[in-house]
Parts: structure tokens; C-alpha cells; sequence
């Protein structure tokens, strides 16, 4: 992805974010050079990956195959106590976060606002395939089976349990707008964790055609 193409899109999701009240941490609107020397404070913000975090899953369309994620807090087994994550994500009609699931994290995607979340399952076999058995979850507590390959539409305040083995894929459902996405998880650890059904990018390559807006998470180490 070029820079420029991340610079526009982080622009668009602060006001987004701002129109749906959702308020970020005052470091998520710092400029690439005030992060300078600020490690010795600040090195749980980039060990941990937090902050902005843009993909297109390897694609080169992220507006049909992407995803737009603020991490809020995360923890690192190695360096830490904190056995939690969460983020914030802005997910578009029909903007497809591909089918994967995760071996170690256990999440809750809650719709916080905007349009509906269509959620896509399967149950995993042994061997990592797409399972034809029933699929077992919890939206907001409650108890649900649903078939192989069935989907789920969350609307603003639902949420669904998603459990580790789980395969999912997710996009904005066409004619509701944009979504506002929780996840609420233990850790998490995108550079490992992640089993994609087919082979995607997690991170993009980045043409760096203009100076950085704001920093993304895997930035932080090299300006900070």
C-alpha cells in the first residue's frame, strides 16, 4: 500500500471515530516526530503493538479485502501481567476481513455503532480444514448452534464469542454504512497467531510516497 493511500485512510477513520464519540488515548493523534526518545515510558505502546494498524491482506483493494484496527491496550506475555487486549476497527459494506481463525486468542466482536456486522462460521477439523459440523457460539450469553458456512448479522450493541479454532470471516453488511467493530480478547499476537484459510497478508508493504500522518504500530520501533 502506498503511504499516502494510509495517511488518507487514518484521516477518515479520526472522524469517523469522532462522529461516533468513540474517543482515542491522546497519543493515537501524536505527529511521527514528537514519538522521538519517548521509549524508557512508553516501550508497553510499542512492544505491544498498540495503536493504528492498517491491512489489505495482501490484496491491493483494501476498500473489498482490508481492515482499519486501533489497538487500545495489549498484553506481552514476555514482558508483562496483562492477559488482555482490545481494539477498536472500522469495517466497510462490504469489506471483507478474509476467513481465519486463531490458535491461542479467545474474542468478542461487539458492533459499537454505525451499520451491521455480517459474520461468517465454520468449526475447524483436525487437520485445520472447514468442518461440516454445526458451529457452537455465544451471542451476548446466549447459547446458538448454527450450520457450516452459516452467518450471523450483529447489529450496534450485539456481540459474539468467538472460541480459538473457530474460522470466521466478517464484512459490513450492503445499505447499513460503515461499522464500528470492539474486540474485546485475550492477548493478542497478530505475527503468529493468526491461521488464514488461504495464505493473506497480514501486514502491507509500504510505498512510501509521502511523510507518515500518523504512526502505525509496526512503525513505532523505527521512529521511536
Amino acid at each position: 500500500m502506498r503511504r499516502s493511500e494510509i495517511n488518507g485512510r487514518i484521516a477518515e477513520a479520526e472522524a469517523f471515530f469522532e462522529s461516533m464519540r468513540f474517543r482515542l488515548p491522546p497519543w493515537a493523534f501524536r505527529a511521527p516526530a514528537d514519538w522521538k526518545g519517548r521509549y524508557e515510558d512508553e516501550s508497553e505502546i510499542v512492544d505491544n503493538m498498540l495503536g493504528w494498524d492498517l491491512t489489505d491482506f495482501g490484496s491491493d483493494d483494501f476498500d473489498s479485502r482490508g481492515l482499519l484496527l486501533f489497538t487500545i491496550r495489549n498484553g506481552n506475555p514476555k514482558r508483562d501481567k496483562k492477559t488482555y487486549a482490545e481494539k477498536i476497527m472500522i469495517v466497510g459494506e462490504g469489506q471483507e476481513t478474509p476467513l481465519h481463525f486463531h490458535w491461542s486468542k479467545m474474542e468478542d466482536i461487539i458492533v459499537r455503532g454505525g451499520g451491521s456486522l455480517v459474520v461468517q462460521l465454520w468449526a475447524s477439523t483436525p487437520d485445520e480444514g472447514l468442518s461440516e459440523g454445526r458451529v457452537r457460539l455465544r451471542i451476548d450469553g446466549t447459547a446458538r448452534e448454527i450450520g457450516a458456512g452459516s452467518s450471523i448479522v450483529l447489529g450496534p450493541g450485539e456481540s459474539v464469542c468467538l472460541e480459538q479454532g473457530v474460522y470466521h470471516r466478517f464484512y459490513g453488511q450492503a445499505g447499513k454504512g460503515r461499522v464500528l467493530v470492539g474486540e474485546v480478547s485475550a492477548v493478542n499476537d497478530d505475527a503468529s497467531d493468526n491461521r488464514f484459510y488461504k495464505p493473506a497478508g497480514r501486514f502491507p508493504e509500504i510505498e512510501e510516497d509521502e511523510a507518515p500522518f500518523r504512526l502505525l504500530a509496526s512503525d513505532l520501533k523505527r521512529y521511536i
